[in-house]
């Protein structure tokens, strides 16, 4: 019975992925189609040079505070990587997680530099829980204020009102369901610090309240950046709504599994704020968006990378290595 159960709930979830990916395909093609490509060539070409300078002082300021996740993660995981090699680290990650994945930028670039300096799995296993536990906190701090007091009101032909979901109340309910999953993290972090727990062969313990309130205040602070960075490129429709519909878009790119969630953002802006600003608009603003966030970063990092990896190779053998 147990097993039927198991079975049941595995084809279900697999059914509702695929019903999410219809959705957002669908949503991806009408967005296409209906964009005047001609006008998000002149969007781009209008930009003013002080708005694109503040979105990369702002993007400076975003990865420089997402370095902090690592740098908590070290209180938490107890290793010893000096603060500037850490920083470089969580950047670099940072900025391949945004592009290629979490799975691989974020866990798998964090796994092959950390090694480097000698930490060991166990440790790099509770850095990477950690930096996500931190982003997604946050997330669910910000998005439960945001969602539950309405900053957000789909418009009525937003396709998940199928569901229920689309609807002012039922973001409303959601956004409260946040909050509470956010809440009962706190609670978590007070009542079971010093508890260590063993799940398939992994050491976990939550993190101590006073680190679990720097979580939520670094995380909460960093999505509403990249919000901010995005509202920048959309001054006609106000911080608030943007930095929520960046929230938005956000889970629908985890749950897409794109890289950089290319097509995901921009299918969501459209289909939630396409009634008050022309698409082909949120387009330009969206591909300035992602050159100031995602694409300047990524090749800064990637020429970080190189240059780690590079300096990490012996250049030649030396004398006393070499009589052995």
């Amino acid at each position: 019975m147990t097993h039927a159960r198991h079975l049941w709930w595995r084809r279900a979830k697999r059914a509702a992925f695929v019903v999410f990916l219809c959705v957002v395909s669908w949503l991806i093609v009408r967005a296409a189609l209906s964009i005047d490509w001609h006008e998000v060539g002149k969007v781009l070409l209008d930009l003013d040079a002080s708005t694109i300078a503040l979105a990369l002082a702002l993007t400076a300021t975003s990865y420089l505070l997402y370095t902090g996740f690592d740098l908590a993660a070290r209180v938490y995981a107890g290793h010893d990587v000096p603060t500037r090699r850490v920083m470089t680290i969580s950047a670099i990650a940072y900025a391949f997680a945004l592009n290629i994945g979490a799975a691989v930028g974020g866990a798998g670039f964090r796994l092959r530099m950390y090694l480097r300096e000698g930490v060991t799995l166990g440790r790099i296993t509770r850095v990477i829980g950690f930096c996500v536990a931190t982003n997604w906190v946050g997330y669910m701090l910000l998005a439960g204020v945001l969602f539950s007091i309405g900053s957000l009101m789909p418009p009525p032909d937003f396709p998940i009102h199928a569901f229920g979901l689309g609807s002012g109340a039922g973001l409303r309910a959601i956004g409260v369901v946040l909050l509470a999953c956010a809440f009962a993290y706190l609670v978590a972090c007070h009542v079971t610090h010093g508890r260590v727990y063993h799940v398939r062969g992994h050491h976990f313990r939550f993190p101590s309240p006073r680190l679990a309130l720097l979580q939520f205040a670094m995380a909460a602070t960093n999505w509403t950046l990249i919000g901010l960075i995005c509202s920048l490129f959309l001054p006609q429709l106000g911080e608030v709504t943007v930095v929520a519909t960046v929230l938005l878009a956000a889970v629908a790119t985890a749950l897409a599994h794109v890289p950089a969630g290319i097509g995901v953002l921009e299918a969501v802006f459209i289909a939630m704020l396409g009634h008050r600003v022309p698409p082909a608009h949120l387009v330009g603003a969206l591909l300035a968006f992602r050159a100031c966030y995602f694409l300047l970063p990524l090749l800064v990092a990637a020429a970080a990378y190189a240059w780690l990896e590079l300096a990490s190779r012996p250049t030649s053998t030396s004398p006393s290595v070499a009589k052995q």
